[in-house]
């Protein structure tokens, strides 16, 4: 095979990197500049140079990623990359395992539990020291979480759990000791979690040094894929395994590091060159997705942020037009915009495939949701379920829906078996006890509930009745939202945080369902329309698949890695983009910064930030939005402004 023109292949960034010098090597690589093509690139000149791929190892977030990329070399090189070790962190971790886990107190034939396993081991940890539950306690899903963020971040179990319980009455400190009961017997079991892999991969290296040097030995080269988004344990794990040949080469870009909520931290790559001094750096900056106008927006947008490297987006493509800026009234005329220029970029010839809505958090969607479903305009949802699908806010309408139809057993059910102890045999049981009938406003109801009840869950029942009583009592007709809202203040709230690892996100989406059904007279007037457009799901064949006649709704967070031809980034308003949440537990606005020049560079030819003046509670009253800050901080001459309804 004749060696590869690496000179006329790759522009004159991407050849220097791929043609660096042995020793530390930080690619730091802007979006759309061709991170793949050059880590691939250097990959095939490694083996052109007699590299024996034996000893490459490299490192990827996924294994998808892993393959294209040595699908790519093969393409270059042929079989020459065959014995490349290439895959996941996690994936190299267990390969290693496997040979040695005797070293660290497993046996070598151990098992990898899958999520359910897990959460049966978890569930009899908890029954073993925390049996008698009296109230609501965090389920397998909450507590795993836990476990596993404590693992990449390599820190105490107790300190995680003071963070996710701050705000409610979770007892840490049994968390923590169920943390250690899970953890032996694990060990009891040979077995090991998703998370261990990692955790042992680390501590088989701090434990064996010998196995450490035999390692550092054999992998001459050391690449790793997307460093940015490494935790505290992959980034130790590999500059353990780096620190005798010291080629090790890492690619990122710590502008779009984005995701600290699970572990990672971007000051692996910020430090690189302190830990690395002799390290050679590059900078890939000629993007070759957007048009000029969008990199000049990107750039200024993330020109703030004061922890970074430093880099200018240069565009190859011609020019075309300014992103606009669009400042509406409120939702729903967000909403008729977004309508409009789906057609409108329909009519120029885009398909639907290439147009994405953006957002930071699912709940900015809903509105949307509404608009598109009766405009007949199909959409697909990168979560892969629209907002009045998902099992909170299915749990949260069972008591609306009962409310209007009292003989609805499946929102019975699915009302009781939100408490614990109250499984489908005994609903069922409950349910003809009450005559096969149950309305949230009827006294003598409840009272059957509570008595038909596992003791133990009495406690938890009767604030709920006591909450919703006075609600009944206290309004006529009574609203959606003040139904809702009693229920989440009484019992709901504190169950979403037992029960989803995610649960303040959801409680979002609560919370705007919440205000959102202000726009309607009455609990039956809100369940008919949210009825009707939920059943508009059976017009498409699928939906939730990928489609090329439906557009993509998705947050920015699932939307890395992605592009469309026209972007409309919607909720630009400060609050809600960057996230109000994030700014008061951090008193930080770097990340969401990070997170809006991700969403910017996902587009390639037209980009549209929205940003409504407003938004009506459930109660009528209005709560008024400044533009985001990331928009306010953009030049005026960088984009084309528009309002609507604003008069």
């Amino acid at each position: 095979m004749a060696g590869i023109a690496f000179e006329q292949e790759l522009n004159g960034e991407q050849f220097r990197a791929v043609t660096a010098p042995d020793g530390p090597v930080l690619i730091i690589a802007a979006a759309g500049t061709g991170k793949t093509r050059t880590l691939t690139y250097r990959v095939a000149y490694l083996v052109e140079r007699g590299i024996d791929p034996r000893r490459i190892l490299l490192l990827t977030f996924t294994n998808k990623a892993a393959r294209e990329m040595l699908e790519r070399a093969r393409g270059l090189v042929g079989e020459g990359v065959s014995g490349l070790w290439g895959g996941t962190f996690h994936h190299m971790a267990n390969r290693m395992l496997r040979q040695h886990a005797d070293a660290i107190g497993y046996r070598n034939d151990y098992s990898i539990l899958d999520q359910d396993d897990a959460k049966r081991l978890v569930k009899q940890s908890v029954e073993e020291v925390h049996p008698v539950k009296d109230k609501l306690f965090p389920k397998p899903d909450v507590l795993l979480s836990v476990f596993g963020l404590a693992s990449s971040k390599d820190v105490s179990i107790d300190s995680i759990a003071e963070q996710r319980f701050a705000d409610s009455d979770v007892d840490t400190q049994v968390v923590g000791r169920i943390g250690d009961v899970y953890r032996k017997r694990k060990q009891e079991a040979n077995a090991m979690d998703f998370d261990d892999l990692l955790a042992n991969g680390l501590k088989l290296f701090r434990d064996n040094p010998d196995l450490l040097d035999r390692y550092r030995e054999r992998f001459l080269h050391i690449l790793v894929d997307e460093y940015q988004d490494t935790n505290h344990i992959q980034s130790e794990w590999v500059d353990q395994l780096a620190s005798f040949h010291r080629n090790l080469l890492v690619v990122g870009d710590d502008f779009q590091s984005i995701y600290s909520w699970r572990g990672a931290d971007f000051r692996n790559i910020l430090t690189y060159p302190e830990r690395y001094p002799d390290a050679s750096v590059f900078k890939l900056e000629t993007n070759y997705r957007s048009v000029p106008e969008i990199l000049e927006l990107a750039n200024a947008c993330i020109a703030g942020n004061p922890e970074q490297f430093q880099k200018t987006l240069r565009p190859v493509r011609d020019a075309h037009v300014r992103p606009t800026s669009v400042r509406v009234r409120d939702g729903d005329h967000q909403a008729m915009f977004v309508v409009d220029t789906i057609r409108r970029l329909r009519s120029e010839g885009y398909p639907a495939s290439e147009i994405a809505i953006l957002y930071r958090s699912h709940y900015h969607a809903m509105e949307l949701q509404f608009y598109l479903d009766r405009e007949g305009i199909r959409y697909t949802i990168t979560s892969g379920m629209r907002f009045f699908e998902q099992a909170h806010i299915k749990d949260a309408v069972s008591l609306l829906r009962l409310h209007a139809n009292p003989w609805d057993r499946l929102a019975f059910a699915r009302f009781v078996e939100l408490f614990p102890k109250l499984g489908a045999k005994t609903a069922l049981k409950i349910w003809n006890l009450l005559g096969q009938k149950f309305h949230p406003g009827e006294a003598a109801a409840w009272d059957t509930l509570i008595k038909g009840a596992p003791a133990a869950t009495r406690p938890l029942l009767m604030p709920v009745r006591d909450k919703i009583e006075a609600v009944y009592l206290k309004e006529s007709p009574l609203q959606p939202g003040t139904l809702l809202q009693a229920f989440v203040d009484a019992y709901y709230a504190d169950y979403a945080v037992a029960t989803y690892d995610n649960a303040d996100r959801r409680l979002e989406d609560v919370e705007e369902l919440i205000r959102f059904t202000g726009k309607f007279v009455g609990i039956e007037d809100f369940l008919n329309e949210m009825s009707l457009l939920t059943n508009m799901d059976g017009e498409s064949d699928d939906p939730h698949g990928d489609d090329p006649n439906t557009i993509r709704l998705s947050t920015v967070h699932q939307a890395k890695g992605l592009e469309w031809a026209a972007v409309i980034v919607i909720w630009m308003a400060d609050g809600m983009f960057p996230s109000g949440r994030s700014i008061s537990e951090t008193d930080d606005d770097s990340e969401e910064r990070r997170l809006f020049y991700v969403a910017v560079t996902r587009a390639r030819d037209e980009l549209y930030l929205c940003s409504p003046a407003m938004r009506r509670g459930r109660d009528g009253s209005v709560q008024y939005y400044t533009p985001s800050r990331f928009v306010q901080e953009i030049p005026s001459t960088l984009t084309r402004s528009i309002t609507m309804g604003m008069s």
